[in-house]
């Protein structure tokens, strides 16, 4: 697998034991039990497994201690370990099935169905389903584009994932993205208004006809993914990533798209839609992350998209620099609007640390409440420098830059990617930092108001085998 294939890995995941097919409890059985906790999930997409490199592994903690670790052939969960599959460049939990206890997916987004092709070309993907029981997870399937009608080509299928009540159902629908799809990428929607969650699943592309976009090949539309209830409505709506899309003559500048599925309306967003700061620049990348959460409680999703290419100076050379920054669009009555929104940086009026051109700050984003205040936190991941920077959510305004926190990676270690990956558990903040296969849990604490509840010096590290990205993508 070629780096720039790395580079385009998303993950994160969770959950505590798997059970094989047959010893699994019925749904049923299930929805009257104590259902167990997640816990943490790592991922290392470019873990050798039975010799194979980069067939890729999921590992489970509880606390500080591995439970176990997912691959391919093992647990009751399908397919063998094969070079370059890169098993959990994206995981997602949710309640699928809609009996109260947390279901897993993993996607293996470069597996090839048949004879892969030479090193370097896309996968065609897959998702791995596992359902969660009393006892465990149960595995139940895999999905594909043939479960939307498609043959298989370099679809990336699997590349990004997330979980949602989409219909209002009450149970999770799964959202996965399709970057390479053929014609610009693509998102598909498994559990929709009572479907299976491994049944038959229903694909949004630029080209149909509500969401009404002209798709080109390199736009990678799917390739970061997310959800919320934006409107306030009690159903989500998607947030879909292009980050290769060209606008005007700006190569790759990057656009998202706001999508409701129920409704078959879409708006796409670029630096040049009015209300949003800034201008579309050649390799800004935006939409290359998401993440949404309530920022401003209330009671309505706010979103974060990433600009990690983003320019800030005039040292910026190339697709793979950028001082990086972040948009924040506020959840309204009629759903997200860019008046009113931010543009985070670090050299936004009060942040802490000093930009540069290869920060690609935004690479990574999460929201969650760290501080117990009950509206959420933003942590931003800055893999060139090493670094996360976390800002508060307040009830005032939303995120400010009020007591605002970056977090650093080791001294002397630029290699580590700190901040490559960013998750907000109940416990805290997870930090990846793959290139040194380390992952930092650093933990939080109740402190209403514009802090972040952060404690970095009480922090904690697991470590994961060299070279196999162990931390690129966490989770819970």
């Amino acid at each position: 697998m070629s780096a720039s294939r790395a580079s385009r890995l998303l993950a994160a995941a969770a959950a505590v034991a798997i059970l094989p097919m047959s010893a699994a409890l019925s749904p049923a059985a299930a929805s009257v039990a104590a259902c167990r906790d997640p816990g943490l999930a790592v991922a290392a997409p470019y873990a050798t497994v039975d010799g194979q490199t980069h067939a890729g592994s999921v590992t489970l903690y509880q606390g500080n201690r591995a439970a176990v670790t997912l691959t391919q052939g093992t647990e009751g969960i399908a397919d063998t370990p094969e070079r370059g599959d890169s098993f959990g460049s994206a995981v997602a939990t949710g309640d699928f099935d809609g009996d109260g206890c947390a279901d897993l997916a993993i996607g293996a987004s470069e597996e090839f169905a048949g004879t892969p092709v030479p090193d370097g070309a896309d996968g065609n993907g897959v998702v791995h389903l596992l359902r969660g029981t009393s006892r465990g997870l149960r595995p139940s399937g895999t999905l594909d584009v043939t479960h939307l009608g498609r043959t298989r080509g370099t679809d990336r299928f699997g590349a990004a994932l997330v979980a949602a009540d989409l219909d209002g159902d009450g149970d999770d629908e799964l959202i996965v993205g399709v970057p390479g799809l053929e014609g610009g990428g693509g998102v598909a929607l498994f559990g929709m208004r009572g479907r299976e969650p491994d049944g038959t699943g229903s694909l949004i592309t630029q080209g149909t006809r509500w969401v009404g976009q002209d798709g080109a090949e390199s736009d990678q539309f799917g390739a970061a993914v997310a959800a919320g209830d934006f409107d306030g409505d009690g159903k989500a709506e998607l947030a879909i990533g292009a980050p290769g899309d060209d606008v005007g003559d700006k190569a790759a500048a990057g656009s998202f798209t706001i999508a409701d599925p129920r409704a078959r309306q879409a708006g796409m967003y670029t630096q040049n839609s009015p209300g949003m700061p800034g201008d579309s620049e050649k390799y800004d990348g935006l939409g290359g992350t998401l993440a949404a959460g309530d920022f401003n409680g209330d009671g309505r999703t706010d979103l974060a998209a990433g600009v990690p290419g983003e320019g800030l100076d005039a040292f910026q050379d190339g697709p793979m620099y950028g001082d990086g920054a972040v948009h924040v669009l506020y959840g309204r009555r009629g759903g997200l609007t860019a008046i009113g929104g931010e543009f985070w940086s670090r050299k936004t009026a009060g942040v802490s640390g000093r930009n540069r051109p290869t920060d690609r700050l935004g690479s990574a984003l999460a929201a969650g409440d760290l501080n117990g205040d009950g509206d959420a936190e933003l942590a931003i991941g800055v893999p060139g420098g090493n670094a996360v920077l976390v800002l508060a959510g307040t009830r005032t305004g939303g995120l400010t830059a009020n007591h605002n926190l970056t977090v650093t990676g080791r001294k002397g270690h630029p290699g580590d990617a700190y901040g490559t990956s960013v998750a907000i558990t109940p416990s805290g903040l997870v930090v990846g930092a793959p290139g040194g296969g380390r992952v930092v849990l650093v933990p939080s604490t109740v402190r209403k108001g514009s802090y972040t509840g952060l404690r970095p010096a009480t922090s904690t590290t697991l470590s994961g085998p060299a070279g196999a990205l162990f931390g690129f993508a966490v989770t819970r």
